[in-house]
């Protein structure tokens, strides 16, 4: 799924409960996230919930990859990696995903602590990057 079909689809869920069972699905069609990748110096800090991401690089593209034990946390995960899988530094540093999280409508439903996991996620990717 694009960034764009992804943003296109949270917007036309009108109801606060589609847009959260979206996320739940979103979040269940994550990679598999290998155990031995659960460490330390893969978890985000910032976060409620237990998170982890892993990064590589391919020529000038990152990749990520993330898990969570918390469901809503693996369907931001899953908002977050649809935007920046498969960009360079550049273009991901140019994101702003909070301006993302709030056009999907997001923002006004989900708690403060979600909402600053979120912002955590998305500055261990920006810190990745470089």
């Amino acid at each position: 799924m694009t960034p764009t079909e992804l943003l296109l689809n949270f917007q036309s869920l009108m109801d606060w409960e589609y847009k959260y069972r979206y996320l739940i699905e979103l979040g269940e069609k994550l990679r598999d996230f290998p155990t031995e990748d659960m460490t330390d110096a893969n978890k985000v800090e910032g976060c409620q919930a237990q998170v982890w991401i892993t990064h590589h690089v391919e020529g000038d593209k990152h990749y990520f990859n993330a898990t969570s034990d918390s469901h809503i946390v693996r369907g931001l995960q899953a908002v977050l990696l649809t935007f920046v899988n498969g960009l360079t530094a550049k273009e991901i540093q140019q994101l702003d995903m909070l301006a993302i999280f709030k056009r999907m409508g997001l923002e006004e439903h989900l708690s403060p602590s979600r909402r600053n996991g979120f912002l955590a996620m998305t500055n261990r990717i920006f810190a990745l990057t470089f």
